[in-house]
């Protein structure tokens, strides 16, 4: 998924003639704290809400803030992680998009970004959630995706995660099913450690009762 795929369709950009103030009515409208001056197709730059205020600039027009304005921007062929990436370094509401010749094409807004992302990780999918935990040496995705298709299972998505000072590796996956006991067992018997587990509470308890009953008929022979 790229730039081009996400420009939101309703947020306008500033001219040069609009004021601060336009500026503000518009970002309170849309809920953001960003936007573009726009000439024609030239984009100027992005102005944000805190630049307005702490500069007293609610009276002038965008020409007049030109100095004030950041050239921060992505290309329209850009993968969805940079603009990810761009809007997290940047702090930015929205991000401008320009095409290949540097001409604006729109923006992607934070709310497109992160509906998006919930497309992309199959959030809005049935199923459950297991997290892994693991050296990266231990890491493998092959053998990951064997134990969970052994069970007649699929994962709809899959991303790592390191905690801070931490060495281990966390591995989400996102499965197609609701019941996951078959598939903690199987990881369980390859000596996987299992953070956690996400799924029917139901479903979840009758596997701990059953672990547990085997553990006392275990304990009795």
């Amino acid at each position: 998924m790229i730039a081009k795929q996400l420009i939101s369709e309703v947020i306008p950009s500033l001219r040069l003639t609009d004021d601060g103030q336009k500026a503000l009515n518009w970002m309170e409208i849309f809920r953001i704290s960003h936007l573009p001056v726009v000439d024609d197709r030239e984009y100027i730059g992005l102005i944000s809400d805190k630049v307005i205020y702490d500069l007293n600039l609610i009276d002038k027009k965008m020409d007049e803030c030109r100095e004030h304005l950041t050239p921060s921007h992505v290309h329209s062929n850009q993968h969805i992680y940079e603009i990810a990436s761009v809007m997290s370094e940047l702090k930015l509401s929205l991000v401008p998009v320009l095409d290949l010749k540097h001409s604006y094409m729109g923006v992607v807004s934070v709310m497109d970004l992160s509906k998006k992302f919930a497309d992309l990780v199959a959030v809005h999918e049935p199923g459950g959630i297991i997290v892994l935990e693991l050296t990266p040496i231990d890491y493998s995705l092959p053998q990951i995706a064997q134990i969970v298709e052994g069970n007649d299972a699929k994962i709809l998505s899959l991303y790592t995660y390191k905690e801070e000072d931490s060495k281990e590796l966390l591995i989400t996956l996102k499965i197609n099913q609701v019941d996951l006991s078959p598939i903690i067992q199987t990881f369980v018997r390859y000596d996987y450690s299992i953070r956690a587990v996400f799924m029917d509470e139901s479903i979840l308890n009758n596997l701990y009762d059953d672990r547990y009953n085997q553990l006392i008929k275990y304990m009795n022979i």
